[in-house]
This record gives structure tokens, sequence and C-alpha cells, in this order.
């Protein structure tokens, strides 16, 4: 059996697909160059399981998504205080070029917006590295975050600092302010290598997850950055992460995120999921078209608002096990605790992993104490497919947990109070 995910993936590319508005970033001559047709979207869960559809594999560069990730390698490396001395974390509400620096101070707003990231890359590793080796360092820290090698492309580089004027121009402001210690071009250069690096969707996905899964790389296991930092870099990222549409972005998406020009865009719900999207062609605001409709429908389709998502338990799944034997064996799943998205993609899972060879399988919700809506149409879902695949299904709701169970077309459940009700002919759904 299939999974649901990628075929809901699938279906809500094909639902923008036909958005042809905005273009790609025309400042950059590499950029202007992408095909404005590339489309693709991947999950990636706190436990490493990647799922994706489109063109999640094609290669491009990161862009302003480096930032969240070159914040956290700079407040682990040289610690909170340092680093908030030099860059602030209040929303801007200007475009991501603008000179937007306090007044008194000197300091960039936030290191979301163009004069932090330039900021924050001079801050990335130990005091001391050189211009060559703090690109080692960002380089080797977003590789840490993605679970693979990255490397930088030297075209998309050199396009780039051909046309940074506007970005020197920044540089030199904060070098009058003492917020750069050093030369100015120098670390303009190290920057816009660090925004050249190629990443795809799918990279993408796992770095969201790891700031999702508190700085745990899901597929190498490595803490890449201390906790602490996760949550600095999320409340950051919910806040200015979208720069002047951060507000629209806050209370309509509700999803700590983080843009780039060649068209990415990044999610990560924590505890539960990263998500990220590729389409190149961008609003006035520099943000993805496509990606911004694909992150709004995936708010609000499963209930991804950051305000809105409990807890998740990490063992909704409780146990898998087997009722009796011969042609009365009853595969049991046990669920249990509040099962939202990320605790019914479990289940999803366990169902696809696993070819059961008993003709009569049980979802138990005996222990679940709540449901939300997501979760009951992907577990509705399973039961349609599992019916479809010749088997015959029963829910154990005493306490009446799953509303409406009807499994839909050419599904069949029977929903009993306990175990001992999983006998007889399924009722028709």
């Amino acid at each position: 059996m299939r999974s649901i995910i990628p075929d809901y993936l699938t279906e809500v590319l094909d639902a923008v697909r036909p958005d042809a508005s905005g273009e790609p970033a025309g400042y950059i001559p590499e950029l202007a160059a992408a095909d404005p047709e590339r489309l693709g979207a991947a999950f990636a869960m706190v436990d490493g399981e990647v799922y994706g559809a489109g063109d999640v594999d094609t290669e491009f560069t990161i862009q302003s998504i480096s930032k969240p990730f070159a914040y956290a390698l700079a407040l682990a490396d040289r610690g909170f205080a340092p680093v908030l001395a030099k860059v602030g974390v209040e929303p801007s509400g200007e475009a991501f070029n603008e000179i937007s620096l306090e007044s008194d101070t000197g300091r960039p707003r936030n290191p979301m917006i163009n004069a932090g990231a330039i900021t924050v890359h001079s801050l990335a590793g130990p005091a001391g590295l050189n211009a060559t080796e703090r690109v080692e360092r960002v380089v080797d820290g977003l590789s840490a975050f993605a679970g693979r090698r990255l490397r930088t492309d030297d075209a998309v580089y050199a396009s780039e600092m051909a046309h940074a004027h506007r970005n020197l121009a920044i540089a030199h402001m904060l070098r009058s302010h003492d917020i750069l210690v050093e030369d100015a071009r120098a670390v303009v250069d190290g920057y816009t290598r660090q925004c050249s690096v190629l990443v795809s969707t799918r990279d993408l996905a796992m770095m969201a997850a790891t700031l999702a899964n508190r700085g745990v790389n899901p597929l190498s296991g490595e803490q890449v950055v201390p906790e602490p930092v996760v949550r600095q870099v999320l409340s950051v990222m919910f806040s200015c992460g979208m720069y002047d549409a951060a507000g629209d972005w806050g209370t309509q998406v509700g999803i700590p995120a983080k843009s780039g020009v060649a068209g990415g865009l990044i999610g990560a719900l924590p505890g539960h999921v990263g998500m990220a999207t590729f389409s190149p062609r961008l609003d006035n605001h520099g943000n993805s078209v496509r990606g911004v409709s694909l992150f709004e429908r995936f708010s609000s389709d499963m209930g991804l608002h950051v305000m809105e998502v409990p807890a998740t338990a990490r063992a909704a799944l409780r146990t898998n096990h087997v009722v009796g034997s011969g042609p009365e064996a009853l595969r049991v799943l046990e669920l249990q605790g509040g099962i939202g998205f990320a605790g019914a993609e479990r289940v999803i899972r366990e169902a696809v992993d696993t070819s059961y060879p008993e003709t009569r399988i049980a979802l138990d919700l005996t222990r679940v104490h709540s449901i939300d809506d997501v979760a009951r149409r992907m577990l509705l879902e399973i039961v349609r497919r599992l019916t479809l695949d010749g088997h015959e299904v029963y829910l154990v709701d005493p306490e009446s947990i799953m509303p409406d169970p009807d499994p839909g077309d050419g599904g069949r459940v029977t929903v009993v109070d306990s175990l001992d009700g999983a006998s007889g002919p399924a009722c028709s759904g």
C-alpha cells in the first residue's frame, strides 16, 4: 500500500501549479535564468522519514534560507551575549535589503535581514578565524544541518558578487558603527559564498527538521546546535523570517519560516516536522509565490499553526500485536495519547511498511484521549486503503474519540467498544 502523504503533496502541487504570477529574482543574472516551472515540496519527520513530490532533488542556491542556520552557528560558537550585542531580534517591517539599523547603536534590527545576516556571518566560528576559515565553518555547519556534505555554486557566487553593491554599502555602514570590526568586503564575500551553497528541497526539509528536532539531525543523530539556540532561532524565524510579510505569515500560516530569493521556503514546526518547497517565481516581498500558497495549504489542511498544535506523543503507536491465531487472528494497532499529524503519520508508516498476513485488523483507540481532524482523516484513509487491500477493519473506540468514522468510497469499518467485539461482518462506510 502506498502512503497517503506523497499523494497529498502531489495534489497540492497540482493545485498551485497553474499560478504563473511573480518572476524569478531579476537582479542576479544567474537566478534570473532559473526555470520558473520548477516546483517541489518535501516533509521531513523528526525521526528521519522524508516524503516528497515534484522537483525535490533539483539543486538551487540556499540564499537567505542560510540566515537562520548561520545565526544558530554564531550563537553556538560565540554565545548569546556577544551575538545579541551585535544583532537585535526585533522585526524591522522593511524589505530584506534595507539598511535597517538602530539609530543609537547602529545594530541591525534582526538576523533575517541582510544587515543582520552579514553581521552574523562575521560571528560564525570562534573568534580569530580568517575569512576562508569562517566560510568553511559555515559550510560545515550547513552540511551538518542537512545531514550530507554541501558545496557552493561558484557561478552564482560570482554573479552575486558582481552585483553586491547594496550589500557592500550595508557592510561599510556596519563598519562605520564598529558592528563589523574587519574588512567589509571580505565579510560580504564570505556572506555571498554562504548564500551560494547548493541545496535541494529534500535537503531543506531535513535542515528544517533538525530545528524541529531540538537541534538533532534526524539522519545522523548529531546534536548540531544546543536546544536553547534552537528556541532562539525558531522564535526569530517566527517574527522576522518573512521580512515585511512576517505579520501576515504569522497569523495566517503560523509556522516559523524562512524564504530565499532562489525560490526556496522552509518551515519548522517544533516536535513535528520540517517542511520545504521550491518554486522560483517571487512576489514583491521576495518570497516564492507558489511556496507561500503551498504553506497556506499545509497549515490549513493539517492544522499546523503553531498556536493550534498540541504537543505530539512520540510513541503514538503503543503496540502492534496479534490476538488469536489461524483464520480468526486479529492484528491490533494500539494507539495512545493525543493524535495529531505526526502521530497519524507514524501509524500510516507502520501500515505501509508491513505486509499483514492477517485478514482482520483493528485500530485500538482505547488509550487515545484526543484526535485532531487531520489525524482522523488520515486514519480513515488508511482504513479505506486497508479495506481495498482485502482486510476487514475494526475501530475499537469505547469513548467515541473518532467522530464520523466514515472511511469513504470503497472503505468499510466496524466500530466496537472492545477487542472482544471485533467480530462479525464489517459495516459499509
